[in-house]
């Protein structure tokens, strides 16, 4: 199989995605409800997400511009060209984030030995709420705070979580949307 004609398949069964699905629908709706998160982002941010593009296609070029990690050090997609990558876009407020965040660290764990790199963005207000969440969580993936000048080379997709996967060839495998489930997260594995 060659990785132009790989694509995700979820893990589980057809129902048992579906009514994952009808949960995830279910949790969005809850936390629309909760002022405290849904509107927690200020009206320019709202207006940043409605602009904000669609998720690229599956098999396009995936260029990541370099970007200084929250540790301090260089992030340089183009020095691991032949390296899968996994780009990840969170923020400490979002709970969709939070449910999917450890299941990403697990990844990370097993699969950085293999050759994947990963790069998670936070679109919190200012990179200190970043590193302070990723700091409490215990996570180690590399992140970078994404900031707003920064996201006029590379916008966030619409939407949050967005995990994309690049392959090898630079080309993207995957490009999801929303929260994905800890099996699901384990089967990009299989993907690299």
């Amino acid at each position: 199989m060659t990785p132009e004609s790989r694509t995700f398949t979820p893990a589980a069964s057809g129902r048992q995605f579906a009514e994952r699905r009808q949960w995830l629908a279910r949790a969005a709706v809850l936390a629309l409800a909760n002022p405290g998160w849904a509107w927690a982002q200020p009206a320019s941010a709202a207006a940043e997400e409605a602009r904000a593009p669609a998720l690229p296609a599956i098999g396009s070029v995936l260029n990541v511009p370099p970007i200084r990690l929250l540790d301090g050090a260089l992030f340089d997609a183009a020095q691991h060209a032949h390296q899968p990558l996994l780009v990840y876009w969170w923020s400490s407020t979002c709970p969709f984030c939070a449910l999917q965040s450890p299941s990403m660290e697990r990844l990370w764990q097993s699969q950085r030995a293999k050759g994947l790199q990963m790069l998670a963005l936070s679109i919190d207000r200012n990179p200190g709420a970043a590193s302070a969440y990723l700091k409490q969580k215990g996570y180690s993936f590399p992140a970078a705070w994404a900031s707003p000048d920064w996201r006029k080379t590379f916008p966030k997709p619409r939407g949050l979580p967005i995990t994309l996967l690049r392959g090898a060839d630079g080309r993207l495998l995957l490009a999801e949307r929303g929260q994905m489930f800890a099996e699901d997260v384990e089967a990009i594995a299989q993907m690299l």
